[in-house]
């Protein structure tokens, strides 16, 4: 956390290059984080990193605060990750965001792994599965499970990022631990392991 993240923002908001440079030195890990998670390789994940700070610094005077500057430079760097996986894939991607695209589950329960399996794998073979199960979700399946489940924003902080409802997080997110935990049954299956 900044000292007096306020008075830095207000700042930034007069245009003084230092303050810009402080919060750009704060949330750039995080941010390239976010970036190298969705885009799943460096190049692209700096050019995140880029871009979202660049309309941050064209954007701040927008900035109003109705939610921490944390919340909208993920929105923005999220949003940015978006635009460049439909350019680079050339997807056409028409529905609405505040569309839930799956029915709606009961269960809000965290993605898991049985202990009595995780255990037969090491930390780095569960990290190494993990990220190839990960990578093979959809695009809207991929950012939903990145921003709660890996990066720890709320279910509210995730529907702001992505200007979405908070039912539509959860059901997108439901629908993103049922396809891992479906990949690692069958992975443990095909491994022997169960």
């Amino acid at each position: 956390m900044l000292n007096d993240e306020n008075k830095i923002i207000s700042l930034a908001k007069q245009g003084n290059r230092k303050a810009l440079g402080e919060l750009v030195t704060h949330y750039s890990p995080k941010i390239y984080n976010l970036g190298l998670r969705l885009m799943r390789n460096e190049t692209d994940a700096e050019d995140v990193l880029q871009e979202t700070f660049l309309k941050m610094v064209t954007k701040i005077d927008t900035f109003k605060g109705n939610s921490s500057l944390y919340t909208w430079l993920y929105r923005v760097a999220t949003n940015v990750a978006l635009e460049k996986m439909r350019d680079k894939h050339h997807i056409n991607l028409a529905y609405s965001l505040d569309d839930p695209d799956y029915p709606e589950m009961g269960s809000n329960e965290s993605f898991s792994i049985p202990e009595h399996l995780e255990n037969k794998l090491s930390d780095k073979e569960f990290r190494k599965y993990l990220d190839t199960a990960i990578k093979e979700l959809n695009e809207n399946l991929r950012t939903i499970f990145i921003l709660r489940d890996i990066e720890g924003n709320s279910v509210s902080d995730t529907a702001e990022i992505l200007n979405i409802s908070e039912s539509n997080v959860k059901v997108r997110l439901m629908r993103a631990r049922l396809s891992l935990r479906e990949k690692f049954a069958e992975y443990f299956k095909n491994e022997g392991l169960v």
